[in-house]
């Protein structure tokens, strides 16, 4: 486990704490998500780690217009401990604590092209069925496996593509 994550953990837990309280964790999620792709961008890296800046004005530059209180007053608290810079992470860990309170696993489909909808749709209602929680699928393509599929559902991986395949036939061979 990276450092980051290790210093993120703490605050990704409180953030969803105050998010469940007030029973909006959906615009929680927007906003951390937005504060964090700012917090990644270069330049307000360059600008969120000067030791001049002034906490209320990053606060103002990363939480969207309409943000809620508790929410600044969690940035203020990242600010005034020089934690901007975690909000990836934070963010990051903070999904994953909302998809387990809602019951949802996520799970990333990675084919050598572009799958059908009904062979999406299959592989769903299994993941469905294995894991008893609804379940969103992000698709993406890698030509590099060749042929079949990689699905990525948190800490479970199945590896049914042919370059996986190979890579397993290739390391029984060398024994």
């Amino acid at each position: 486990m990276t450092q980051a994550l290790t210093l993120a953990r703490p605050y990704a837990r409180a953030a969803f704490a105050l998010s469940r309280e007030s029973g909006r964790t959906a615009a929680w999620s927007q906003a951390l998500a937005f504060a964090a792709r700012v917090a990644a961008d270069p330049q307000a890296q360059a600008l969120l780690g000067h030791p001049l800046i002034n906490p209320v004005d990053a606060v103002g530059l990363l939480a969207m217009d309409g943000a809620e209180d508790s929410f600044t007053r969690f940035l203020g608290l990242l600010a005034d401990n020089r934690r901007l810079a975690l909000l990836p992470e934070i963010t990051g860990l903070f999904e994953e604590l909302r998809a387990d309170a809602e019951r949802v696993v996520k799970a990333k489909v990675t084919a050598a092209s572009e799958l059908p909808a009904a062979e999406l749709d299959a592989i769903k209602a299994a993941l469905v069925k294995r894991f008893g929680r609804d379940v969103e699928i992000e698709t993406a393509v890698d030509a590099s496996l060749i042929g079949g599929a990689v699905i990525d559902a948190g800490e479970v991986v199945i590896d049914g593509s042919l370059k996986g395949k190979l890579a397993r036939l290739q390391s029984t061979l060398a024994q």
